[in-house]
């Protein structure tokens, strides 16, 4: 049993030199892609993007008024579930992260 054990160890520290070549070589062009709007999608708004925003939200608030949410689609009324929902959970899983612990959360 012990002589099986070595020889696992052996062919894992062997392969590991490869593996980790094939990782690096996988991970390369999508690391690149990630970076490429990470630096785009991930950072703060410019103060001049503050006022576009403010804008949008008013014409939000004034097409709700007028009703116009009665004319969406089902798979558009779902996409945007989809995405509220999306928006809580990260905003739960940094609520967990800045306490350290989930407890005292109803988990």
């Amino acid at each position: 049993m012990a002589e099986a054990a070595k020889r696992l160890v052996r062919s894992v520290v062997a392969g590991a030199p490869a593996l980790a070549s094939a990782t690096v070589q996988y991970s390369r062009p999508r690391l690149a892609t990630f970076w490429k709007y990470a630096r785009v999608e991930l950072s703060p708004p410019t103060p001049g993007e503050i006022p576009v925003a403010v804008e949008s939200f008013k014409g939000l608030v004034a097409s709700f008024k007028a009703g116009s949410y009665k004319q969406i689609t089902v798979k558009d009324s779902m996409r945007n579930a989809l995405v509220a929902t999306e928006v809580l959970m990260w905003f739960y899983i940094g609520e967990v992260i800045g306490r350290g612990s989930l407890i005292g959360y109803n988990v």
